[in-house]
């Protein structure tokens, strides 16, 4: 049953999921740049020393992981069965 609105907007994505498919997207992992500039941003985020821009940048990042991470878990979901 859809729940959420992020949900809604992923149900779509995952209804197309091949098993192909969600073998790659189970196995995406950030690069060691991207994870090093997030780990960076993330600090300053606790630290409470992200400027404007690190800020919109940081909330990019995440939303980005969030979908990533939601679409993971459908995939492995597709994959287990």
């Amino acid at each position: 049953m859809v729940s959420t609105y992020l949900d809604q907007l992923i149900e779509p994505f995952a209804e197309c999921l091949t098993v192909e498919a969600a073998r790659k997207i189970a196995a995406i992992k950030a690069s060691d740049a991207l994870q090093a500039r997030v780990d960076e941003l993330a600090d300053k985020a606790n630290q409470g020393t992200l400027t404007a821009e690190e800020r919109e940048e940081y909330d990019r990042y995440l939303a980005g992981f969030h979908f990533v991470t939601i679409m993971q878990a459908r995939a492995r979901r597709l994959l287990r069965t």
